[in-house]
């Protein structure tokens, strides 16, 4: 692994008049691959929830399918640290792509081949699969952002690169829709997505570069005279994995509230999201067409959600995460109780409030991705991002999945909303506890 992933070596230094060009384009460049290749793991991650109705169908529970889906957050979290730490080490080219091809061929594979859902224990082994080559997108992509964009420019870029989230999500149910239509089996939903997820592995791989060193350009702090106050040169050389570890992330208690909030953050957004097919065919009687169009409207409304939270922490905090985070998580939690109480059948209702935790949804969880990069070196962004991504995916997405689907099952689907508004507090009291150090953090900056 280590021989096929080791980063891009540097190369020598282009003439100076070509600098600038170069860096522009290249930087913007692999801006899309990394925007495009990450929206095509979308694809792939969540489409398995569209199938569960013909697989409740079959016979299986909403308990049995919480269970086989955690497993997808279970390998998700995991992989994201652990491949995090793994991509620091990386060219950001090939993990990204890699990564793609791999958790695509999963889905492929559980579509076309029929004993792959004959049983809850071959789909959570093979969700698990899929869910651990997931994990291998998010790290490269912010090695991409931390050594070609600088600290000024890091909260913005994060903010539209995020949207990668939402295009792939929009995308997905109608990907999904055309696959249906095309092979008319219910399968289409699990391989079809996974044919498309390669053509956007092969987009990033032509589009993506690791470094600006690796082309012959000089270093983004360099470049845009914009250097951290802490910054050195040793900085531009790769760490290893014990340094990244007990460095900089272990003892970093600012990161680890921005952890156990990103728990209660992600159970909101997982548990809304993939169990909106169930909750709307079955509560709110929406049809097969009337659930794509809501699923997808949810990941568009986060589109301008997360475009204005990443402007009101940059302009009217002026940097600070925690602000902007409580604001939303405070509206997220009117918008919860307004998708469980609208009356049953009125879809206008029923929707502006899906839609408004859509719009609302994203922006703490971009925030927390971009407040643990900006608190570590820039290699050893992907561990930092990656140990986030732990605690949400590990804890709060399967939070989300298997223990909303024990509660749907056996109490109710009120008692599984009480859950959710117990989540939007527990994430609003650990971000308060980033506040003041977050404040301070910013002021010796």
């Amino acid at each position: 692994m280590k021989q096929i992933f080791t980063p891009a070596t540097h190369k020598k230094r282009l003439p100076a008049e070509q600098i600038d060009s170069k860096f522009t384009a290249l930087r913007w460049q692999s801006f899309v691959g990394i925007f495009l290749g990450y929206a095509g793991y979308y694809l792939v991650r969540n489409n398995f929830s569209l199938a569960t109705p013909d697989l409740i169908k079959q016979g299986y529970s909403k308990a049995d399918l919480g269970y086989a889906f955690s497993a997808v957050a279970i390998a998700y979290g995991i992989s994201k640290f652990i491949m995090g730490n793994v991509s620091d080490r990386s060219n950001a080219r090939l993990f990204l792509s890699i990564g793609l091809v791999l958790s695509a061929c999963t889905m492929i594979f559980m579509g076309l081949v029929p004993w792959a859902t004959s049983s809850v224990v071959i789909m959570f082994i093979l969700l698990f699969i899929n869910g651990w080559f997931s994990g291998m997108g998010w790290p490269p992509c912010g090695r991409v952002v931390v050594h070609w964009f600088s600290v000024k420019e890091r909260g913005r870029v994060m903010s539209v690169w995020n949207l990668a989230h939402n295009t792939g999500g929009a995308l997905m149910p109608q990907v999904v829709a055309l696959g249906f239509l095309l092979f008319a089996t219910w399968q289409s939903r699990l391989y079809f997505p996974g044919l498309v997820a390669l053509g956007f592995a092969l987009i990033a791989y032509l589009l993506v570069r690791d470094t600006p060193q690796s082309c012959g350009l000089p270093p983004v702090e360099e470049h845009k005279n914009d250097y951290p106050k802490n910054y050195t040169e040793e900085q531009e050389k790769e760490l290893s994995a014990k340094d990244i570890f007990f460095k900089y992330i272990f003892n970093n208690r600012l990161l680890w509230y921005a952890a156990f909030a990103n728990v209660f953050v992600y159970m909101i957004r997982k548990g809304v999201q993939d169990w909106s097919p169930i909750y709307l065919t079955q509560i709110k009687h929406f049809s097969r067409d009337q659930i794509g169009w809501s699923y997808t409207w949810f990941e568009i409304a986060g589109i301008p959600g997360t475009l204005l939270c990443g402007w009101i922490s940059d302009k009217v905090f002026k940097g600070r995460r925690a602000p902007a985070t409580i604001i939303y998580m405070l509206l997220i939690m009117v918008a919860v109780v307004g998708y469980w109480q609208s009356p049953s059948g009125n879809v206008w209702m029923t929707n502006a409030s899906l839609i408004s935790i859509g719009f609302l949804i994203y922006g703490p969880v971009m925030l927390i991705g971009v407040q643990a990069l900006d608190l570590v070196p820039k290699k050893a962004a992907g561990t930092a991002a990656g140990l986030t991504g732990l605690f949400g995916y590990l804890l709060g997405a399967v939070l989300a999945n298997a223990l909303l689907g024990v509660v749907i099952q056996h109490i109710s689907w009120s008692a599984s909303f009480y859950l959710l508004i117990a989540a939007c507090f527990l994430s609003i009291f650990f971000t308060a506890l980033t506040w003041n150090r977050e404040k301070a953090n910013l002021l010796t900056r």
